[in-house]
């Protein structure tokens, strides 16, 4: 990707005092007219670049741009390297890996230290995301339509979209774009995906606005909990909530008190403390898991369909 490039080789340029076209296109493995119109662009951009012709000659930061290297700081390059590095932990090919060695290239004294962010986006379902991701950007860089098989609450089937970002967030991977079917822009989880195909099919690039990855404005929390669970619990309210996100009671309960948006995800939240909490309110709530507790004791502890 050319912005890759672009920062690989101002990399380079604030670490060495010259360098020629020729040494650029061999490290970067382009033309060297490529670089040619990469170093015209990074002037463009500001950056004080000079050129000499001949013997000694070379690409170089003008000399008193020398004097204050603040565009990229040792701190700077860490935090480059780092997200490089997360994008690497779900990746499906060595591409990133390979950028990570263009920008380190000629950079030892620059890049200082050890490194002290590691961030991991992969998870137990790595060796289905990485195609996946793989899949949906090339689309988003082909502007080609995207088909792929989707589960959802509502039920399930066939989408296309017309796909703009891959999104991170809520600990899981999604990407954002316009469905064919709904004729608006949603979000797809991609664990959710299957069958994820980029079509042959182009698609003319709409003014997409920025997707609103807020929770609040797209699932309105007028949910409220309120719960008292055992002492031995509090670690998962503080992993979840933080400290002193509950109230100590007499009995030595600890009392929630929450907003929630969706009834379905905060039963099943529920239901993973067993017996090591209590609903106060709402009152569907405390009804759906009696309901539930009851089918339960139906299905484990007497005879069903022949069963013991």
């Amino acid at each position: 990707m050319k912005i890759d490039r672009l920062i690989g080789i101002l990399s380079v340029l604030l670490q060495e005092e010259k360098v020629t076209a020729p040494e650029l296109a061999e490290r970067f493995e382009v033309s060297r007219r490529t670089i040619n119109r990469d170093i015209d662009d990074l002037l463009y951009a500001g950056i004080p670049i000079r050129t000499a012709q001949g013997t000694g000659g070379g690409i170089s930061i003008a000399d008193g741009y020398k004097i204050d290297r603040t565009l990229l700081t040792s701190k700077d390059m860490q935090m480059i390297l780092a997200g490089l590095r997360s994008l690497d932990s779900v990746s499906g090919s060595s591409y990133y890996g390979q950028l990570m060695e263009k920008i380190q290239a000629g950079s030892s004294e620059f890049i200082s230290g050890r490194d002290s962010i590691l961030i991991d986006l992969s998870s137990w379902y790595k060796n289905t995301l990485a195609p996946k991701i793989s899949t949906i950007q090339d689309a988003i860089e082909n502007r080609h339509l995207l088909e792929f098989y989707y589960y959802a609450p509502s039920g399930e089937g066939k989408r296309t979209i017309e796909p703009y970002y891959i999104v991170f967030k809520w600990t899981s991977w999604y990407v954002y774009g316009w469905c064919l079917k709904r004729k608006d822009y949603r979000l797809f989880k991609l664990n959710r995906m299957d069958k994820v195909k980029e079509t042959a099919e182009s698609f003319s690039v709409r003014n997409v606005p920025v997707p609103d990855l807020s929770s609040e404005l797209k699932f309105p929390r007028n949910i409220i909990l309120k719960a008292l669970f055992e002492p031995d619990m509090k670690w998962r309210l503080v992993e979840e909530f933080g400290p002193g996100c509950y109230e100590k009671q007499e009995d030595g309960r600890l009392l929630l008190i929450r907003d929630y948006a969706d009834m379905d995800n905060l039963t099943m939240w529920m239901l993973t403390f067993g017996d090591k909490v209590e609903v106060i309110e709402p009152q569907d709530l405390r009804e759906r898991l009696k309901t539930m507790a009851e089918s339960m004791i139906k299905m484990y502890g007497g005879k069903k369909n022949g069963r013991n």
